[in-house]
């Protein structure tokens, strides 16, 4: 199979979808990589690095767009990027399709096959290519959440574990999955006074089991949430439905229940976001101010530490794409259901039912795209 990694285009993304390493294993199978020059410097995985494992390096990325049978990012693909591609081509990537109207189009009209990595499942009922970033981002929330605490940065100018004599940050985190258990660590871990709200009871035990009274546990209720919003000033949006866009946890009327110069840092953005005033952002331009409350809204928060998530993201993306590549992404899917389940769109179909649903558009079963 002939395989592409274009450089990413996103503002201040630097990450790579695949590593010399990844290469070198696809090539090994018999596959023909193109890797476009200058991919991997952002990160120091060098042109040669790519050309030492087998790799034919590309200067533009509308070479690869036209040879490539499957194409590998790690963010989803820009409207310059989208309008190259064409059917019967596999585009494996993070997509985020239910808030983004204008992709989804993109996508149906190319007649392409996009997998998303972030609806990918696993045996235990996860989601193996999305929990690599979600432990990122959620480690990265609370640094970034601190230092948007900064008075400089337009924050309360609160320092997150306090000092003796002075109360510590209050940090509120809205869901219990991989992005909030991180957060939580790392609230923790810097002395913060930390809550976390759950709608699953199960979980909230679990929880309440491994890390004791260091975390204090609620129950998701609009208002538990109220309550905690006005005694918070770090809130952490780590709500996710798999594929579908994000439920609206903190409206703006709320933000009123907050003490001016408190942060909210929404890692649920690229899903829309959890809270009600937020937009998304750039690492160029990261925060915004709404009524007195600082928001943190960067859709690609673990492109600030690419080389980290790099190899955290490979790592799990690399055994689905040798998959596709030796057995075709059909082939592939009928032997892995929980690979299927990544499938969103495939020649002008909607298969994923929570995209479907988010743009009302008509939804294709899974069942009967596999059996042709």
């Amino acid at each position: 199979m002939d395989i592409g990694i274009p450089r990413e285009i996103k503002n201040h993304e630097y990450r790579v979808g695949m590593t010399p390493g990844g290469v070198k294993e696809l090539v090994r199978d018999g596959h023909h990589v193109m890797v476009q020059k200058g991919a991997g410097n952002g990160i120091g995985l060098l042109d040669e690095d790519y050309a030492a494992a087998g790799a034919e390096l590309v200067d533009d990325a509308r070479d690869i767009f036209a040879r490539a049978q499957m194409i590998i990012k790690v963010k989803e693909p820009q409207p310059a990027e989208y309008q190259q591609l064409t059917p019967g081509q596999v585009l494996f990537t993070y997509l985020h399709l239910a808030p983004d109207f204008a992709q989804t189009q993109g996508l149906l009209a190319s007649g392409c096959t996009a997998i998303a990595y972030e609806t990918v499942t696993d045996e235990q009922g996860g989601l193996p290519l999305l929990a690599p970033m979600s432990e990122v981002a959620g480690r990265m929330a609370i640094q970034a959440g601190a230092h948007c605490l900064e008075k400089a940065q337009g924050g309360r100018g609160v320092l997150l574990g306090g000092v003796p004599g002075v109360s510590p940050a209050r940090v509120l985190i809205l869901g219990g999955g991989v992005v909030g258990i991180n957060a939580a660590r790392m609230a923790m871990g810097l002395g913060a006074d930390v809550t976390l709200v759950d709608s699953s009871l199960a979980r909230l035990k679990e929880l309440d089991a491994m890390y004791g009274p260091g975390l204090k546990t609620l129950y998701s209720t609009v208002a538990n949430i109220e309550t905690e919003l006005a005694r918070s000033e770090l809130v952490i949006g780590a709500v996710l439905i798999p594929g579908a866009a994000a439920p609206k946890l903190v409206t703006r009327e709320m933000l009123q229940l907050m003490p001016k110069g408190s942060v909210l840092v929404d890692v649920a953005i690229d899903q829309g976001g959890c809270f009600e005033t937020s937009h998304i952002t750039t690492h160029q331009d990261p925060t915004f101010e709404v009524d007195g409350i600082v928001h943190y809204c960067v859709a690609n928060m673990p492109g600030a530490v690419a080389y980290t998530s790099t190899f955290a993201l490979t790592n799990a993306t690399l055994p689905f794409i040798k998959a596709v590549a030796n057995l075709g992404w059909q082939q592939a899917m009928q032997q892995d259901a929980h690979l299927a389940q990544g499938l969103n769109v495939h020649q002008g179909q909607v298969i994923c039912p929570a995209v479907a649903k988010a743009h009302n558009l008509p939804h294709t079963p899974l069942e009967q795209v596999l059996c042709r």
